[in-house]
């Protein structure tokens, strides 16, 4: 298991993750919000790809201003770490008020994503 989701969002993603895969449209809530404390990078993940567990799909925001709904993999964010060595996090406290798609637009607007 990955430290940066629990099973529970684990669950929640693959489930996105099958019916994309399936081709079904979908537009879900995001499951999680992951970032850098020390160098303003987000990820707003909503599906994880059941062929592999490891790819997830959301909205990335790399804090250059141009957020954009992509993939990742959970793997190589468990490596990844800041300017001052602080590792990638998770929200705990993140509570999702919008879909993914109402995220990316707000983001794309603004240059960031809202918190």
């Amino acid at each position: 298991m990955n430290p940066l989701i629990t099973e529970d969002d684990r669950v929640r993603l693959l489930a996105h993750g099958q019916a994309r895969a399936a081709g079904r449209a979908i537009d879900p809530v995001p499951v999680v919000r992951l970032f850098t404390p020390d160098a303003h990078v987000t990820w707003l993940l909503a599906a994880l790809d059941p062929a592999d567990g490891d790819t997830a799909w959301g909205l990335i925001d790399l804090g250059i201003g141009m957020p954009a709904q992509g993939t990742v993999k959970l793997s190589e964010l468990a490596g990844i770490v800041g300017p001052r060595q602080q590792p990638v996090m998770r929200d705990l406290y993140f509570c999702p008020t919008r879909t993914l798609s109402e995220y990316t637009r707000l983001a794309q607007r603004d240059g960031a994503i809202p918190d």
